[in-house]
């Protein structure tokens, strides 16, 4: 029976058929592997600087050619309030008296947060204020990192703790942090004791170390992602124009002008001086944003003329250096939560390199805005100090170890607490990071104060202003999500790892960039 089943013609034609099976199955057109890599973004090319002048010009040609609104301005909160306002269909023109982020936005402490020394303040002085601040900050911090990741990332953040009585003060203090994300926290905190908190930080100060707190933040490429705010404004339709300052006002004669706003008082015409070729032109428009920040009240000054007019600004140094990458590990940041003057001093790892600051001094005249911040040597070597008082002695932190050192002007409210002008004003430090919107009698919006984290939130709400003070209801798309997508040819990349890199980084740390400007502190 076996012989009949294995004989010769049984095996020929089950190894044929085999063949000719194996022959059908293999006979289509090779398949190609599936690629896993996303599809490029569609080619774009924003226009030319040319273009974006001549655009500005036209605006005083014809009355179809005006503005619904001019920004002035290109930090975070101009470019936040120039994409909000061009997602919503409104026609938008920016002008930045210097480069894109060449102030205040590109010399913070690069963190994406709520804030865990406002909500000390907010817990201990019960102020409603701070409290709100952090929560909404910790809101958009979540919707900060969503929106650009090759810009930002979550990172952790340690608190050194050489007190017991402590312990359970920093631990509720980081869990109440926490509870405040709700769902939207990044990951929560936890301690550490002595010896894990050495090993995760080598450079600490271990003489009477006790333990640590472990509580997560955001960081991101503060300039990259103003450029990239422009750039997508750009793609909304926005003419947006760099070196190009306000220099003066047109203000409309009541009895003999008449204007496309809905009161004949409201500004509907600037002189704008392109400053690469000194030629000045009048652009028009219905609304004037006011987002220059720090020199905010020279603005209002020019639209609103009034010697007696209180400051809305006060201005506060802010001064962070950069150290070699050793000072810190690559993926762990630390917080002195209580320095010798109340500050607090962050040293965090970026870009390569170190970042420690920053300080908190009151300017006593307002700069003007043609005039670059510059870092002191008292500033310097406070800084340096405090991060000595940090890390270990055999770290051996020298002056000769700074790379390089940076100041911007922090652009805080007064409130009525902060008693302007009085013997003892509020010290810089106390005042709420919150931001406020103003409208002025000739109809300019004035948004300032705010921080970083909640750029898109200050940029609603000055739009969603401007909308209703001039009647621009019918000019507004509906159905847009301002600041939540950026465009995909953003996503400049300089290192392997995705991260982009500043051009003013790129010389501090010896690292490669691309452009790109570096201009509020954390």
């Amino acid at each position: 029976m076996l012989r009949k089943v294995f004989s010769r013609r049984t095996l020929a034609i089950a190894t044929g058929g085999t063949a000719l099976a194996y022959c059908c199955i293999n006979s289509g057109p090779v398949q190609a592997p599936q690629s896993t890599l996303p599809p490029p973004p569609p080619s774009w090319t924003p226009p030319s600087r040319a273009e974006m002048l001549a655009s500005l010009r036209a605006s005083a040609e014809s009355p179809d050619n005006e503005f619904d609104l001019l920004v002035v301005g290109g930090g975070a909160t101009g470019a936040g309030v120039a994409l909000d306002a061009a997602s919503r269909g409104l026609k938008v023109a920016l002008v930045e008296r210097n480069d894109f982020s060449s102030g205040t936005s590109s010399k913070s402490t690069k963190l994406v947060h709520g804030g865990v020394r406002y909500l000390q303040k907010a817990v201990f002085e019960l102020d409603y204020d701070q409290y709100k601040l952090v929560r909404e900050a910790l809101h958009e911090r979540h919707i900060f990192l969503q929106t650009a990741p090759y810009l930002s990332h979550m990172l952790p953040i340690m608190l050194p703790i050489y007190k017991h009585w402590q312990v359970p003060y920093y631990w509720a203090g980081c869990k109440l942090y926490d509870f405040l994300a709700g769902k939207q926290n990044i990951q929560s905190s936890y301690l550490l004791s002595k010896s894990r908190a050495l090993h995760s930080f080598p450079t600490l100060n271990p003489n009477g170390l006790v333990g640590a707190v472990v509580y997560y933040d955001g960081q991101h490429n503060d300039s990259r992602m103003n450029i990239a705010l422009v750039l997508t404004a750009i793609a909304h339709g926005a003419t947006i124009t760099n070196y190009t300052a306000l220099t003066s006002l047109v203000h409309p004669d009541p009895m003999t002008t008449t204007t496309t706003s809905t009161t004949p008082h409201h500004l509907s015409t600037a002189l704008i001086t392109d400053t690469l070729t000194s030629q000045t032109f009048p652009v028009r428009f219905k609304c004037l944003i006011n987002a220059t920040g720090p020199h905010a009240d020279t603005l209002l000054q020019l639209a609103d003329p009034d010697p007696e007019r209180a400051p809305m600004v006060r201005q506060s140094r802010g001064v962070h250096i950069a150290l070699p990458p050793y000072y810190a590990p690559r993926r762990m940041g630390l917080i002195d939560p209580k320095t010798e003057d109340g500050r607090v001093v962050f040293l965090l790892p970026w870009e390569g390199g170190t970042i420690a600051g920053t300080t908190d001094t009151p300017v006593d005249a307002p700069a003007p805005a043609a005039e670059e911040p510059m870092a002191q040597e008292e500033e310097i070597r406070w800084v340096l100090d405090e991060v000595k008082r940090c890390l270990a002695p055999d770290v051996g932190v020298s002056r000769a170890d700074v790379l390089s050192a940076w100041c911007g002007l922090r652009p805080l409210v007064v409130g009525p607490s902060a008693s302007p002008g009085g013997d003892t004003p509020t010290p810089t430090q106390s005042l709420v990071r919150s931001h406020v919107i103003h409208v002025s009698p000739s109809g300019m919006i004035t948004i300032v104060g705010g921080k970083w984290t909640t750029y898109r939130e200050m940029a609603r709400e000055t739009v969603d202003t401007a909308v209703r003070v001039h009647g621009l209801e019918t000019r507004v798309r509906s159905g847009h999500n301002p600041g939540t997508t950026l465009h995909p040819q953003t996503r400049i990349r300089a290192h392997a790892d995705g991260r982009a890199v500043p051009p003013y980084a790129a010389w501090v740390f010896g690292c490669e960039g691309g452009g790109g400007g570096d201009e509020g502190c954390g």
